[in-house]
Order: C-alpha cells, then structure tokens, then sequence
C-alpha cells in the first residue's frame, strides 16, 4: 500500500529512457507455494537520453523478494546498489551489459489481479499498466520495447498447458514429472504486453488463412465445463480478421494467435502480443447462459483486442499520458467493425447513450481531465470513458474531416512511419496532416482540453431571399486545472428538412471559431434545421426546438440517429416539466401528442425492430441527472415512473401486438434481426407488466418457463422479480438460483437483478446478498454485479437521505483497498459527484469521503480519487 500523497506525474517532465533492453530472456519456476523468476536483461545506454550519466533505475514492487541479482556474471553485494520504494538503483555501470536478476514471487498470496497471480488454480498474469514490475525489476514503461523469450516450468499434471506470448520454439520434460516450454516472440513490445497462463485448460482449435495465405493457428482456452460457450468468440476472432485486412490492410505476424478466458480479471481483456487474457464474461458465450448484449460484448471486446495488434502492439504509446493513442483508435475500429456486423444505426446509439450519460458525467466530475492527460498520481485511474470513449470520438472526427479514403491513407502512413515504435497523440495526428495537406493544430485541442464543449445554435429565414441563416456559437465550461477554453475545430454534420419531410439540404460544416455563420441560398421554405447528425461531434446541442419539430423530425428525419434524438430530447423536456410539477406538488400529466407519435411507431410495422426498440426507450434516470443542474432524485424517479406507467397504459394494446409480432418460434440467433425482434419483444413486455395487471405478469411468467434463450429468460425473470408480487418473485428468484447455480457469470446476473430491484429494503436485500455463497469478494465480476449494479442503478435507494448508501460503499471501499486498490477506486465513483446533489445528500457524501481521506493509509488509486474529489 502507498503513503498519503503519492508522487504526482507530469506529461511536461517525460524524458528518454536512460537505458534500453535488447533482449529479456525470463524463466519462471511456478510452483504451489512460490515462484521463482530468472530474468537476464541484455541493456545498452540510450544515444537519446539527455543525462549520458543516469545510474540504472528499475522499477520493483516492494513486497517482491530479490534473490540474486548480477552484471556479466559478477554477483552484486547489498551495497552495490539501493532498493527503495518501488525502485533498484545500480550506479556506475557500463554501457552495455547483461543484468540477472533472480526474484521471489507469492502468485496465490497477490489479491490486487495484476502482475502474477492465481485464478481459480490458474497462473496468469496483467501488467498493463504497471503490472509487470510486480514480476521482476525491470524499466517497466511502454518506451522501453524489448524482444522477449520466455521459458515456463511447472508440474505437468496440474499445469498441462504453459503459454507465453509469440511463437512455441522448444520444448521438454524433467524427471520429476514436471515439463517445461519456451516462447519466442520476435517483435519488440513494452513490458506491459508481457504474458503467461499455465493451467489445466480445454481448448478450441481453429485456423486462419491471411490474404497473402500465411496459415495462422487460433486457440481459445477455458475451463473444461465452458468449452461448449467459445464458438462465437472464435467466430468473432476469424471475422475480426477479415475485417482488419479488408479495411485496413493490416495483417497479423504470428503462427498463432491465443485467448484465454480467467474468472478473476480486473478489466475486461488484455491485447498482449498473441496471448490475450480475457474475462470470462467478454469471451464465454452460449444462448442458454448470454444475452444479446453479452453476445454484442464478446464480438467487440474479441474485436479490439485483436485490432489492438497493430493499433497497440505494433505501434505503442510513448508514455501513459498517451494511452489514448491506442485506446481510442481501437475503440472507433471496433464500433466500425461491430457496426459493420450489425445496425449501425443502432450502434451508434448505444455508444452516444454510454457516452451522453457516462463520459458527459466524467467531463463534468472533479475526475474530469483530457483525453491526453497532464498529469496523474496512479494511471489505473485514467482507464477511463474519457480516454476510451471521447478518445473514439476524437478519431471518428478525424474521419468525419478526412473522408474515408484520407482516413485511411493517414493510418497506413501512421503504421508505416512508427512500426515497432511508442509514439504519441501528435505523431497520429501528423500523419493525417501529411496525406490530406491540413493544418490540424487547432483540432489538437481536443486532445489536451478537458470538458464537453456546448454548441448554441439560433436561425433565421428570409423567406423573400429564400435564404437561410444558421448561427452557432461554442464554449466549454471550466474544469480542474482548465478556467479558459479555446474554440475547438469540429465537423457539424446537419440536414434541412421541409415540415412534410422532404430533405432541402444535407452536408458537413467545419466549426473553428467561438461564432460563426452559415448562409444556405434557394431554401425555399423555412426549414427545421437536423444538426448533429450521427452526433458527428461529442458535444451538447443547444437549440430552441418546439414539440412540433421534434415531432417531424422522429416521424421524417432521413438520419436514423437523429431521428431516435428528437424522440429522446422530446422526452427529456416532458420528464423535466413533470419533474418540477413534482416538486411543486402537481399533478403530473403525459402528453398526448407523445402517446400518439408513438401510437404511430409501434403500428409501422415497416421500421426496424431494433431501431423502433431505441425509439421507445425513455431516457434513464442516470441520463436525466447528467442533465439536471442540482440532481433531484425524487423528482428523476417519480417523474420517469410516472411516464412509463402512463405510456404502459395508454398503448396497452399496441404494445400486446407488438409483443406478438415478434415472439416467433425461431431458433436463437445472435443476429441483428433477430437481436432487435427480441428487444421490442422484451421492451413490450416490460411496458405490459408496468400497467400491473395481472395477465402480463403471468405473460412474464410464461416467458420465463418457455424460454430457449438467457436473453428472454432474464428479461422476464427480472420483471417478475422487481413486481409486487412477492410470492411468485420468490419463486423465480429460488428457482434461476437452483438453475444457474454453477454458472458464474449467470450468477452475477442474479446478483444484479437484485440489487438494482427499486422496492423499499434495497439496502438490506445488498447486505444480505454480500454474505450469500455465491458472492466472492475477490472477484472483481462479482463486485461489479452487487456493489456496481445497487449504486449505480438502484438510484432512490443507494441515494437514500440518511446517508447509509454511501456509508455502505465506503465501508466497501476501505475494505477493498486493502485487497484490489484498483477496483476499490473505481467502484468510489458515484460519490465522486457530490457536489450536483442537494445539501443534504452532497454533506452525507462528503462525510463518507472525509472517513476515507482520514484513514491512516491509501493507496495512491483511492487516494486520488478521494483527494480530487474533495478539492
């Protein structure tokens, strides 16, 4: 564990490594007690580096035991060098050398899941970001890229299989019934993609042929009882492939390319060079025991960490100021490729929903910071939305600007110029400029400004002229450490559309100033103005649109994301009026002219499922308190309950038919087609179980017993299980548990339908839940479905104003610093916002975050989310 005020690291002091590593050779002893790690590092002096006279500076974990360590075969003594605080200094060594170091290592002992541990008898390992100085010392930063050998020695019987990254290049058995494999991989990589699994593991074998016709073999491991779940995944993998090549030209450079699914994993997977580590919940899939959204899950994780083989690997990023580099450009290949495989309408909404309701949040949190960071305490703290998801959003701005064709003349130039090298955010950026012949200094801001930039947009129409004007002013409020805000440049992709629907304009405009003007001649009727289409940019669109428009616009919009927009901001205005009738003791009403715009939805049986299921969705609790000024959470719920059950009501009918329109007897599929038959299906009948009569209770019922599938079953079950009905609630609950038992990740489903269950005792019911034996609290799926799920969607009741839902969560966060410092501080994110709460809320929050700050000891994970959120 860290002191208080841990180092803080600053992007403006990035210097060259002083020493680079040629070759690492590692030999690990695994056995049941202990690890032993051989490491022989073959080091030269950096011709870079601006101090030709740095003593050599490797980074080690200090609960790591260091056995021997030696130069050019001359064993040093305890006075040859300093061990301190995370670090090993040698003075005065020659410019080239071979360094040995022996380590000891506890890999059943290590709880926080990165560097080498054991997952469920399982050795494997995670050193992205700074995992692998918890191995052996080493220069672990992405700069230092070595050409890596590894060799894995353990019992034969319980560890059958011995993986590393590269290719296998020798192998043996010992006489003491123990054997032995040798990895090679030829490309030069940071230590962060670093890996290794030995386990007792099934395996499905399938291959690959590239389009030069290189054959590339393809493994997935898993325990034995999942191996019936892995076929969609390598479905995935080989189609992920494919798309690689055919869109980017990238081929992969291996004989073989691995996955391995491990229970016990902090994220979600690891791109490490030709052995990807994966949580079992973003690779097992099966339509017994996954939902579509599982499903949607696996195809793009598998996806991007693939992509990452080239958009990671191959090119890495300099620093970890970068991480963006990486993480936002796989982030866009991967929405395109799942676009591609799917809706990409319905693509693009969910990820603008994720990044409107999470990302927006982020911005506005005292955790907001660019998607190039200046600074950082501990980097596990900047794997964030704001990286990922903005990070996507600046590329696919890139895109936007260049065209396709540009865009990928710019990659290709970008992979050609820094392969086998850490680059920066201005290096990709670069290469943009130099096959399209632009100046993109200004849109450069997007990667050093924190905060979502507000676009206001007014209009005016001559109709004599038959000319058009549209006035767009930019701005960004201030954030931690940023007051004043420089325009942006930004593409604002708009149409013109006829009160009728018919299309008068569709184009791009390029903003760069704080205001600007737009002239459209011959419009020869006032037009509603559709801006923003496919949200070409990540920012707040401000413009005094009526009831009307946003009426016409979700009837006629030819753009498929702004059409489900004006729905979703025509609901949002009526759930804030209904918000303040609430807390000025009003009756609440719901609007006619919305029952019927969705009347005439639901009856259209031409639209497509899954874009009429996006349609219908009201917009979230967590969506409508991003928007609030002050979070009321009263006012949020009984506002958006009372709309559900009013829309439940009044299209009763409607919502039967299409509930029967799409419960067919077809055999599951994770198609988009039948992936959005089976999401109106499931909003139908939740919107039919909220009306409280008895007959769609049992119609829920029935579903659960009949179901083929998890997504049905699920839906069903977590309808029946949230009613008033306790008896049959019960029931279910007794009976998916007696099911699904031995089924960890349905479990963790079971977990979470409870804990977000909104009738009173939420609190109890978590506590209770927590001392289940289903619950594990080393396991970081298991957190995230009980303690992630009650304060994350269960908002009344987390949010309760005595304050035990916060004193709750930080009781499990002192508790889980002790044990995984990264999941502890990134479950402390919902009282990280205290300040958009009403005094009493905001002071019963601030108190559980003092308790924490006053604690003898954080780590620098918790340490600096609780300090920041504080200021």
């Amino acid at each position: 564990m860290s002191v208080k005020q841990p180092n803080t690291i600053y992007l403006e002091d990035y210097q060259p490594p002083a020493w680079l590593i040629s070759h690492t050779k590692l030999r690990f002893e695994l056995e049941e007690e202990q690890t032993l790690v051989r490491a022989q590092l073959s080091i030269q002096s950096n011709p870079a580096a601006r101090d030709k006279r740095m003593p050599l500076e490797l980074f080690g974990d200090e609960g790591m035991e260091l056995c021997r360590l030696s130069i050019d075969g001359q064993i040093l003594e305890a006075c040859d060098y300093q061990r301190e605080a995370g670090y090993l200094r040698i003075n005065n060594v020659p410019d080239t050398f071979v360094l040995e170091c022996v380590t000891r290592l506890l890999p059943h002992e290590n709880t926080t899941l990165e560097g080498l541990y054991k997952s469920d008898g399982m050795f494997c390992t995670q050193c992205e970001a700074e995992g692998f100085r918890r191995i052996t010392f080493f220069p672990d930063r992405p700069d230092v890229m070595s050409v890596f050998s590894t060799t894995l020695v353990a019992d034969k019987c319980l560890y059958p299989v011995l993986l590393s990254n590269g290719n296998p290049v020798d192998s043996g058995e010992d006489d003491d019934g123990r054997h032995w494999v040798t990895w090679d991989d030829p490309w030069p990589k940071p230590s962060y993609l670093f890996a290794l699994v030995a386990g007792d593991l099934a395996l499905l074998e399938d291959s690959f042929t590239t389009l030069s016709g290189r054959e590339v073999a393809l493994r997935i491991y898993a325990e034995r009882k999942d191996l019936d779940k892995l076929d969609y995944a390598m479905q995935s993998l080989k189609n992920a492939m494919r798309w690689d090549e055919e869109v980017y030209g990238r081929e992969y450079d291996l004989d073989i390319y691995m996955i391995v699914a491990v229970d016990f994993f902090n994220m979600g997977a690891m791109e490490n060079k030709g052995l990807n580590i994966f949580n079992t919940s973003c690779v097992l899939a099966h339509p017994l025991t996954t939902t579509d959204q599982g499903f949607q899950r696996v195809e793009a994780v598998v996806a991007h960490e693939y992509f990452h083989n080239w958009s990671g690997n191959r090119v890495t990023c300099r620093d970890w100021f970068q991480l963006s580099l990486k993480e936002g450009f796989t982030v866009f290949r991967d929405a395109e490729f799942s676009a591609d495989m799917n809706s990409r309408t319905v693509k693009r909404i969910e990820d603008v929903t994720l990044l409107r309701t999470a990302q927006f949040a982020e911005d506005s949190s005292p955790m907001a910071h660019p998607v190039r960071p200046e600074s950082y305490m501990e980097i596990s703290n900047f794997y964030t939305l704001t990286v990922y998801e903005k990070g996507a959003e600046v590329v696919r701005m890139l895109h936007t600007l260049l065209g396709a064709e540009l865009f990928r003349q710019g990659s290709d130039l970008y992979f050609e110029r820094h392969d086998g090298q850490a680059v920066t955010t201005d290096d990709f950026v670069a290469a943009m400029e130099t096959v399209s012949g632009r100046d993109l200094t200004q849109f450069k801001r997007w990667y050093s400004q924190a905060g979502t930039p507000r676009l206001q947009v007014s209009d005016q129409y001559d109709a004599r002229a038959c000319e058009y004007r549209l006035t767009v002013r930019q701005s960004c409020p201030p954030s931690p450490g940023q007051d004043h805000k420089q325009p942006y440049h930004l593409p604002l992709a708009l149409g013109l559309v006829a009160e009728d629907g018919t299309e008068l304009y569709a184009g791009l405009l390029e903003l760069t100033g704080e205001e600007q003007e737009f002239c459209f001649d011959n419009i020869k009727q006032c037009p509603v103005p559709s801006l923003l289409r496919g949200f070409s940019a990540p920012v707040k669109l401000e413009y005094d649109y009526s009831d009307a428009q946003l009426l016409m616009l979700l009837r006629h919009d030819t753009d498929g994301f702004n059409r489900w927009d004006a729905g979703q901001r025509l609901s949002i205005r009526l759930l804030q009026e209904q918000m303040q009738r609430y807390r000025d003791g009003q009756p609440m009403v719901c609007s006619e002219a919305l029952i019927e715009a969705w009347r005439q939805l639901l009856n259209d049986t031409a639209l497509d499922p899954a874009m009429l299921a996006q349609c219908l969705r009201l917009p979230s609790e967590a969506q409508l308190s991003e928007l609030a000024e002050q979070i009321d959470v009263a006012a949020i719920h009984a506002a958006r309950e009372f709309m559900r059950t009013s829309l439940a009501a009044a299209l009763e009918q409607e919502w039967l038919q299409a509930y029967q329109r799409c419960d067919t007897n077809e055999l599951y599929a994770p198609d988009a087609d039948a992936v959005g038959r089976r999401s109106l299906k499931n909003l139908a009948l939740a919107y039919l179980v909220a009306t409280e009569r008895e007959p769609w209770l049992a119609l829920a019922r029935q579903q659960y017993q009949q179901s083929d599938n998890m997504t049905d079953q699920l839906a069903a079950f977590a309808l029946v299980a949230h009613s008033d009905d306790r008896e049959t609630a019960e029931e279910l609950l007794q009976a998916f548990y007696q099911q699904w038992q031995h089924e960890s990740l349905v479990m963790n489903q079971w977990l979470s339908v409870q804990a977000s269950d909104p009738r009173d005792g939420a609190l109890e019911r978590v506590v209770a839940l927590a001392q289940h034996p289903v619950f594990d609290m080393r396991n970081p799926n298991k957190l995230r479905a009980l303690i992630g799920a009650f304060c994350g969607q269960n908002a009344q009741h987390f949010h309760a104003e005595d304050g035990s839902g916060y004193a709750w969560l930080a009781g499990w966060i002192l508790q889980l610093d002790q044990q995984n410092p990264q999941i502890a501080a990134r479950l402390l994110t919902p009282l990280t916002r205290w300040k958009r709460y009403d005094p009493v809320r905001a002071g019963q929050m601030q108190v559980q975050l003092q308790r924490m700050m006053d604690t003898t000891e954080l780590s620098a994970d918790v340490y600096e989310v609780v300090s920041k959120s504080l200021m």
